[in-house]
C-alpha cells in the first residue's frame, strides 16, 4: 500500500472512488460529473488530493485537501473535505494511511492545521482522536445554502 498526491493523470482511478463516495452520502451515480469536478480542481490546482494504491496499482481510497485562510494566525489551514475509502479496503489501514498522510502535509506547508467535519454517529471519530484531532466543543458551526 502507497499513499501518493494524485494528479490528473489519476482521474481514471479517482473519479471512479469519488462517484462512490459521493453515493455513499445518497447523491446519485455521476461519473462523468465526478471525473469533470475534479478536473476542474486539478486544472485550477483548488485542491490537494492524496490516493491510496495498493502493489497492483488499483485505488483504495482518497481524501481531498482544501485550502483556506485564518486571519486571526495569519497562516493557511486546510479543510479535510472528503474522505473515502473502499468497502473492500476498510479495516485495514487506509484511512488512517490518508489521515497522516494529510497531516504531514499540512506540516510541511507550515499551516496552522487541517478542519473537518463529520457526521455524529461516524465510526471514524475515534481513528481522528486516536490521530491527536480534537473535537471543538467551544464553537458552533453555522451553514447558509443558496435557495434551490
Amino acid at each position: 500500500m502507497k499513499v501518493i498526491t494524485a494528479t490528473i493523470a489519476h482521474l481514471d482511478q479517482l473519479a471512479p472512488l469519488f462517484d462512490e463516495y459521493r453515493q455513499f452520502y445518497k447523491k446519485q451515480s455521476d461519473l462523468v460529473g465526478a471525473r469533470s469536478f475534479l478536473e476542474a480542481r486539478f486544472l485550477k490546482e483548488e485542491s490537494t488530493i492524496f490516493l491510496v494504491l495498493d502493489d497492483n496499482n488499483e485505488a483504495l481510497g482518497f481524501t481531498q485537501l482544501y485550502p483556506n485562510f485564518s486571519s486571526v494566525s495569519m497562516k493557511r489551514d486546510y479543510i479535510l473535505n472528503d474522505l473515502f475509502v473502499t468497502a473492500a479496503a476498510r479495516g485495514k489501514g487506509v484511512g488512517k494511511a490518508l489521515l497522516l498522510r494529510a497531516q504531514e502535509f499540512s506540516s510541511k506547508e507550515n499551516a496552522k492545521g487541517i478542519m473537518l467535519e463529520t457526521a455524529f454517529d461516524n465510526p471514524a471519530q475515534h481513528l481522528y482522536e486516536k490521530l491527536g484531532w480534537k473535537k471543538d466543543v467551544e464553537v458552533f458551526y453555522y451553514a447558509w445554502e443558496v435557495e434551490k
